[in-house]
Order: C-alpha cells, then sequence, then structure tokens
C-alpha cells in the first residue's frame, strides 16, 4: 500500500549520529516542528556492498539537499552499535567514515513492518516447532521516502538488493516538488530546475506540447 499523499508514520525509532550518541527520531515531528523536507532512504544491512556507496553518494549529496531545505536520514534494521562501528571503519575498508547525517536504527523493525518493506518472502506455520517461520532475511528493500514539511509523503521507491539508487533523482523530485509548491504548476516529463513547467488545465498541457514539439 502506497504512502504518497498521506502522512508518514508517527512513530520514533533509536538513531544513531556520528558521535555514537543514540536517540529517538520521529520523522513526521522531525519535519513539521523543523519546518523542513525530509529524504530518508533505507539500505538492507551494514558491513556490505552497495550499501556503503550509497551512504556515501548520500552523504556527498547532504549540502545539496540542505540548500533544498531538506534534511538527509539513513535507514536499516541493524543495532546503534553496528552501526557506530560502521561509521568507524574507513572508507578504504568498506566503512562509512565521515558520514554525518543520523541513521535510524530500526531494530526491532516496528517501522519497516508499517512501511511494509521488508525482505520477508513467505511466512509459514511450523507445526512441529508451533513456531511462525519466515523465508528471506527479513530487512529492508532500498526503500526511498521523500516527506513534505507537513509530514505528506511525496515520493517513495523501492529497488531491490542488488540496485543502487541515483541520488541526483531524489534532488531533482525535491526541485519539481518544491516548484509546485511555489508556483502552482505541475512538472512535465524531464522537468528539471529552471526548465518549463506548464498550467495543470488543458490550456497549459496544449501550450507546453506545442512550444515543445521537438
Amino acid at each position: 500500500m502506497t504512502l504518497v499523499g498521506k502522512k508518514f508514520p508517527n512513530l520514533a525509532v533509536d538513531a544513531m549520529d556520528e558521535m555514537g550518541d543514540t536517540f529517538k527520531l520521529n520523522i513526521l515531528e522531525k519535519a513539521k516542528e523543523e519546518g523542513k523536507k525530509i529524504i530518508l532512504f533505507w539500505y538492507p544491512k551494514d558491513f556490505t556492498f552497495v550499501c556503503p556507496t550509497e551512504l556515501h553518494a548520500f552523504e556527498a549529496a547532504k549540502q545539496a539537499f540542505a540548500d533544498r531545505n531538506t534534511l538527509v536520514i539513513g535507514a536499516s534494521c541493524d543495532t546503534p552499535e553496528v552501526h557506530f562501528a560502521w561509521l568507524n571503519t574507513a572508507k578504504d575498508n568498506g566503512g562509512i567514515e565521515g558520514v554525518t547525517y543520523p541513521i535510524l536504527a530500526d531494530t526491532n523493525r516496528n517501522l519497516a513492518n508499517q512501511l511494509g518493506i521488508l525482505d520477508v518472502t513467505n511466512e509459514r506455520f511450523d507445526e512441529e516447532t508451533g513456531n511462525v517461520m519466515v523465508d528471506g532475511d527479513n530487512v529492508t528493500y532500498r526503500a526511498t521516502y521523500l516527506i513534505d514539511e507537513e509530514g505528506t509523503v511525496f515520493h517513495e521507491g523501492v529497488n531491490h538488493m542488488p540496485l543502487g539508487r541515483n541520488v541526483a533523482e531524489f534532488l531533482r523530485l525535491v526541485d519539481a516538488y518544491t516548484h509546485v509548491q511555489e508556483k502552482g504548476e505541475v512538472c512535465p516529463a524531464n522537468w528539471e530546475d529552471g526548465k518549463d513547467a506548464m498550467s495543470a488545465n488543458r490550456d497549459g498541457v496544449a501550450s507546453y506540447l506545442a512550444a515543445h514539439a521537438n
């Protein structure tokens, strides 16, 4: 079930910062209280392979997001202690030393469950033990949420484990949504900041298509 157009879940989750401090972070409240957009990106596991490339890519773009009034927050189901160990592992050893945005530690999977992004391919009841067994790693896919200043989700996307994200696309989406907020226009296919947008009516689309016939 999509969350686009709805409020992000109102749930506080453990988080870790680069100083090693653990604290509670509520994405919905933080967006509303600080009047900022948030990009929340989930990754499967610390100390893996595609994941550190993404965390470093989001760190490299952190100022570009800040220039757009947007906070960057990472998330996985690893513990705060594992996050801190990874934050203290050098980049040339597969670590994320130098990452400065907070990382959620959804160890009990309460938020990931609500979002429906866990890699659980099957659940079955084991009659012999009386336990419910799951197939899959029970970690999150590469899910991404863009949340506005009112806590409303305006984009969500989910990649399978092997597929790293294109950070530039999320900057483009923030630009597009901000244009809609400020100008009241809608953004056509392949829109980028500085390009023509259009009025959300029949005359608007006709004029846009006529002006961009080629």
